[in-house]
């Protein structure tokens, strides 16, 4: 069984150390800050996630199962990825079962930290993967446009 995921003292310490990092573009380069307007409030979210790059494509993988930003990605459709000084604005389009079942496959085999939040283990069928994509939408990330920093 899946383990539930809890919103801690240590694990928020951990969003600020990870944030902080990625702000300075000092942290490992599949991490972004993914920043999404509020489906209520209209209020700008930002949250330390990794961008995963599978077959050729950025993806966006809720591992710790439905959370707001994954309300909030539902609702707009768009974000804005920052990394250091470079940011982008995105669109998301969440995919479909079979879509993201491989991308979630590469998911666990690449973050250990979340393997206790899947049923599916690395190493098993893709199919087992797609059982899992109605708890952990994956979301395709497209239309990046590059601003700000030096070079951009």
């Amino acid at each position: 069984m899946a383990r539930t995921y809890r919103q801690h003292l240590v694990r928020r310490i951990g969003n600020v150390v990870i944030s902080r990092a990625v702000s300075l573009g000092i942290a490992p380069s599949y991490y972004v800050l993914l920043t999404i307007r509020g489906r209520r409030t209209g209020t700008p979210r930002t949250i330390p996630i990794r961008l995963m790059e599978h077959d050729g494509a950025e993806w966006l993988v809720a591992p710790y199962g439905v959370r707001d930003w994954v309300h909030n990605a539902r609702a707009s459709g768009e974000a804005v990825l920052r990394r250091g000084r470079r940011s982008r604005q995105v669109d998301l389009r969440e995919v479909s079962a079979a879509v993201a079942a491989p991308v979630l496959a590469a998911y666990v085999r690449k973050e250990p930290v979340t393997r206790p939040f899947f049923d599916a283990k690395v190493g098993e069928a893709v199919s087992a993967f797609e059982a899992e994509a109605a708890r952990h939408p994956v979301f395709a990330v497209t239309n990046a446009q590059v601003s700000g920093g030096s070079g951009a």
